[in-house]
């Protein structure tokens, strides 16, 4: 059946991150429907086109793309359909695109998104570790300090922190989270929906062990959960806070104090306090 006629505008079109058959059919009526593919590199893109047996006008635009070539594409998306993809996955996820749709949308042009694929969502449904509560802060720096710096500032956050990473960088990135954030568990995916699709599990210290005997190819997704609840304090760190307290406070603020900052009950400490004070 015929692709009906597509309104001018922006098309973000998802698309595979390895296996060529997770392209959905949608996607496919979108880019044989479009008048102009924009792509981070022609040559991959192509190789989709070639794959889903369609032939369109491409035009490269990725990080480097200049005002100039934004400007012209804003024009075009006035006249005619234009699709947005990246090499693999959702456009816009750790790519340059959204200057590109923040404008079109200031302008009034119509922008769509056809969902699909996205590396970080599949690395999530594969580590199990927690989803409910997750950060994705893309690529970690290659400078040691400035990746140093990024984990210390994220190490608190209490939820599954999502990267991406490269192969050769991989081990020192696992080498700074054992030292950082000792305790959580890691995960790291790779070459998702490929062949040799890996997702393993464990400290960050026995991934940098495995990955330096095995050094990692393709694309990553570095996870780590949420840091470990504390031990809750024993009964004799439990009296020392409270005689801490009790040297300042009178029993029931004492008991107050240490039963918010232990999340204990505070009618018990209470009657132990009274003990302590006595």
């Amino acid at each position: 059946m015929e692709t009906p006629p597509l309104e001018p505008g922006l098309y973000i079109v998802a698309t595979p991150i390895g296996n060529l058959g997770d392209v959905s059919r949608r996607a496919i009526d979108i880019l044989s429907a479009c008048a102009l593919i924009a792509c981070e590199d022609t040559r991959v893109t192509g190789k989709l086109l070639y794959h889903i047996g369609i032939k369109r006008p491409m035009r490269r635009y990725d990080d480097h793309a200049s005002d100039t070539a934004r400007e012209q594409l804003l024009g075009e998306m006035c006249q005619i359909p234009v699709a947005l993809v990246s090499d693999a996955g959702t456009p816009l996820i750790s790519d340059p695109g959204y200057r590109l749709v923040r404008e079109a949308r200031a302008r009034g042009i119509p922008v769509t998104s056809i969902p699909g694929p996205s590396a970080l969502v599949t690395a999530l449904t594969l580590a199990g570790l927690p989803t409910d509560r997750f950060v994705f802060a893309g690529f970690l720096p290659s400078k040691d300090k400035a990746r140093g710096d990024t984990l210390s500032e994220m190490a608190a956050l209490p939820m599954t922190l999502v990267f991406y990473e490269t192969g050769p960088r991989l081990v020192a990135s696992l080498e700074a989270m054992a030292r950082i954030m000792p305790g959580r568990e890691v995960a790291v995916a790779r070459e998702l929906t490929k062949l040799h699709e890996e997702c393993r599990s464990g400290s960050a210290a026995e991934l940098a062990d495995h990955y330096t005997a095995h050094p990692p190819r393709g694309e990553i997704v570095l996870l780590a959960g949420p840091p470990s609840a504390p031990e809750p304090p024993g009964e004799a760190d439990i009296d020392a806070h409270l005689r801490e307290a009790l040297a300042q406070l009178p029993p029931s603020q004492a008991a107050g104090r240490v039963a918010k900052a232990h999340g204990l009950d505070r009618k018990a400490l209470y009657a132990r306090a009274m003990e302590l004070k006595g």
